[in-house]
């Protein structure tokens, strides 16, 4: 089985990293919306639609992705269920989702949520900057890297 990354591309700031290290390694490519993708000349860049609704582009990554798989999502609850299936979720900062993190990363989210619902008030994530997407790339090729040597 070959290596394969599934992007939850909505509203995801490192497509084109994606695409670069791909390209360099030749690895397969799913980019998950519910539309409005450019598509890609690259044959191993494959654009999924979905119909539109709550988490439908997370149900198909999750439904695909196999062990070994890398998934470019921010979305937690789709890097945990990624993580049960001993697949390996990215945040676009370069950020890894693991079994010793993603409890902690679940919990903020829902404290998170719970302030935003009490007390009305937006809860505010920083802003996403040149070095995340530095730092994104560099993770994103030493996974592929050593998912393409385990394989």
């Amino acid at each position: 089985m070959s290596l394969r990354i599934f992007i939850d591309a909505d509203a995801c700031p490192v497509k084109d990293e994606v695409h670069k290290v791909a390209e360099r390694y030749g690895v397969e490519v799913y980019v998950v919306s519910n539309g409005g993708m450019r598509p890609s000349r690259d044959p191993r860049i494959h654009n999924i639609i979905v119909s539109a609704g709550a988490d439908v582009a997370d149900d198909w990554i999750a439904d695909e992705a196999r062990t070994g798989d890398i998934v470019i999502t921010s979305d937690i609850p789709l890097a945990a269920r990624i993580l049960e299936k001993e697949a390996h979720p990215l945040g676009p900062t370069g950020k890894p989702f693991t079994h010793e993190t993603i409890g902690m990363a679940l919990a903020m989210r829902e404290l998170k949520q719970h302030l935003r619902e009490t007390n009305q008030n937006q809860t505010y994530n920083r802003s996403f900057e040149a070095k995340d997407r530095s730092n994104f790339l560099q993770v994103l090729d030493r996974m592929v890297s050593q998912g393409l040597k385990a394989n």
